[in-house]
């Protein structure tokens, strides 16, 4: 079992500290396939366009990396959009990045528990892929979800609510409060602690077991998680802080730490512990698929001479090694970001 790195940001996953994590994850990524779930917003009427944001976003900061960003409109169970709508998820079946963003953690929780789109997550994390979560849905993947609309917006009185709690399947339980360190409200309201203030945290605090982890993310900060190294590594502008029972610690950016610092970290005895058996023959079964119309060797070294070629404005061997490639079964697209291979 190869688990992928996961990433969680305090806020900012479009901003330069963002771009950054961003970057520092896909380096180890070969042919970037970025799955991004609308489902922290689903409830928005503008669901789709804070997702291509973010999918704009990632185009234009990892151009170099050449990504191919797919947008899971995954928004709200029951509906053509749920999150149980195999055909909407495909990508995810193959996706090396997943991502999600701002939004509702509460919301987050309600659409994706016990849901195949949750499940295709996990799996593909314990399969190698990266996770990368901000905001709400750093919020909603730990064991409790602070309800931040409800409190915050609503007025409702502080409780607890039980999260996707991702980190359950290695054996810990770890939750996290993004926005750590946020001042919008100035010097007449504490907006810290994700935007309820430190007193109304506290008594939120006291509602969840005393042994519960906690990990503060502030904004423009985050932190990467490197399951085979077991550390933590600190990124972006300012610092995280973790939360025990009698204890506090504050890591600022560049500083690294354990994995045992958040929990006693260990791996399922099973790959597939936990998770449904359709899901694994999805993916397996979009796996040989992809093999199967993987161009072999000798139509990308032909690809690459056609570029060659092209590039020394050579037309006639361009088009020799096209129809090359027509022999071989391919066809070859010319696009702005350049040529790529299409089975015929």
């Amino acid at each position: 079992m190869t688990l992928g790195q996961i990433a969680f940001l305090g806020s900012g996953e479009t901003s330069l500290a963002g771009g950054r994590i961003f970057e520092t994850l896909v380096r180890s990524i070969s042919a970037p396939q970025i799955a991004i779930l609308e489902t922290p917003a689903g409830f928005e009427l503008n669901a789709s366009l804070v997702a291509q944001r973010v999918g704009d976003f990632l185009q234009t900061r990892l151009q170099n990396y050449k990504p191919q960003v797919s947008l899971i409109p995954a928004r709200k169970q029951g509906t053509a959009f749920s999150p149980d709508n195999l055909e909407i998820l495909k990508p995810l079946l193959s996706a090396n990045l997943i991502f999600m963003g701002p939004g509702s953690p509460t919301y987050v929780v309600r659409q994706l528990r016990g849901t195949l789109a949750w499940d295709l997550i996990r799996a593909r994390h314990r399969l190698g892929a990266t996770l990368v979560f901000a905001s709400a849905a750093t919020i909603s993947v730990g064991a409790w979800a602070l309800p931040v609309y409800e409190i915050y917006k609503v007025g409702e009185d502080v409780h607890a609510k039980a999260g996707l709690n991702l980190f359950a399947d290695y054996g810990m339980e770890v939750s996290f409060i993004p926005h750590w360190n946020n001042a919008d409200g100035g010097i007449d309201l504490d907006t810290s602690r994700c935007f309820v203030g430190m007193e109304r945290f506290d008594q939120w605090r006291a509602l969840i077991p005393p042994a519960e982890t906690l990990l503060g993310l502030d904004e423009h900060s985050g932190i990467i998680i490197d399951f085979q190294c077991e550390v933590c590594e600190v990124q972006g502008v300012s610092s995280v802080t973790i939360l025990k029972k009698d204890e506090s610690k504050i890591y600022p950016s560049g500083a690294n730490f354990s994995l045992n610092e958040l929990g006693a970290f260990q791996l399922p005895e099973d790959l597939q512990a936990g998770i449904r058996s359709e899901v694994w023959d999805l993916i397996a079964s979009a796996s040989a698929s992809a093999e199967e119309e993987a161009p072999p060797a000798q139509a990308l070294e032909l690809l690459q001479l056609r570029k060659i070629a092209r590039a020394r404005k050579d037309f006639a061997e361009s088009d020799r090694l096209r129809d090359q490639l027509a022999a071989l079964g391919w066809s070859v697209q010319d696009a702005k970001e350049g040529q790529r291979l299409v089975k015929i």
